[in-house]
């Protein structure tokens, strides 16, 4: 059950703790943290996809280390046997990102969703949202990495030889062709070599609901890729991949999300 539903969310608010990351690309102006605190789901915490990010890189939202993300979860009051709805109010479906974060540092993904809609849909409905500071009491989360899940540069490379696993991209087409400019500086347009392109963008509605489970898999049949070898999903970085992820795992149950983490932020350097 990796998505519920405003309804769900509604009637068990009390019963799980929420997670707002609500994160927008450079060029929107936004600020996740700003809208945040003017308003959000009521009980909802903050989490910050940039500082909660690896510190040590140039590369924008990689995983940091265990021990930070422990620090990071004990700090917010996260109990390891939470049930947590993370949403956000971001054209490229940010919450997605911490549920994957969530997954590959050990957290039961049978306890870890997003909410289908967001903010944008849950305040449509005039569901519960307020401006108060939450009072956290700190916790003492354990974590343990699934490296499994997170593939990098070199792997990458050799796949392209190899060919073990399939490589799809959730930006843009016209990015992927390298029609036109990344957004960030610095990176070289075009694509990972016998990568797959699927934009997330066709999977959420405008409501920013998924669309059907029989929609999604049409989706991925239309791309022509192996199904019977796993998928790693990539973007620009990092963000919309998770997008994908949560989408395939919806329709294969023993799917465990993997990730090119570095993505086109990384590769594009080359």
């Amino acid at each position: 059950m990796s998505l519920v539903d405003t309804n769900w969310l509604e009637k068990n608010i009390n019963k799980v703790k929420i997670i707002d990351c609500s994160w927008h690309m450079p060029q929107t102006k936004r600020n996740g943290f700003d809208e945040y605190q003017k308003e959000h789901i009521t009980t909802a915490m903050f989490f910050d996809l940039d500082k909660n990010s690896k510190i040590d890189t140039d590369l924008p939202h990689m995983l940091t280390d265990l021990n930070s993300w422990e620090k990071i979860m004990t700090s917010m009051g996260i109990n390891n046997n939470d049930e947590i709805v993370i949403y956000d109010n971001s054209d490229v479906i940010s919450s997605c990102r911490c549920w994957y974060n969530l997954i590959y540092f050990g957290h039961n993904p049978d306890l870890v969703h997003v909410l289908d809609g967001g903010f944008k849909k849950w305040k449509i409905e005039n569901k519960s949202i307020d401006n108060n500071s939450i009072s956290i009491k700190e916790s003492n989360y354990k974590a343990s990495e699934k490296k499994e899940l997170v593939k990098n540069k070199k792997e990458i490379d050799e796949n392209i030889i190899d060919n073990k696993f399939n490589v799809i991209d959730a930006r843009s087409k016209q990015r992927f062709e390298g029609k036109v400019a990344e957004p960030r500086k610095g990176l070289r347009s075009g694509s990972i070599k016998n990568s797959f392109c699927l934009p997330f963008g066709e999977l959420i509605n405008e409501d920013h609901t998924f669309i059907s489970k029989e929609k999604i898999i049409e989706k991925f049949k239309s791309i022509n890729f192996d199904y019977t070898k796993n998928v790693v999903f990539s973007c620009g970085s990092g963000v919309t991949a998770s997008v994908l992820a949560l989408a395939y795992s919806l329709i294969n149950d023993k799917y465990n999300p993997t990730i090119y983490d570095g993505s086109w932020s990384e590769y594009g350097k080359s």
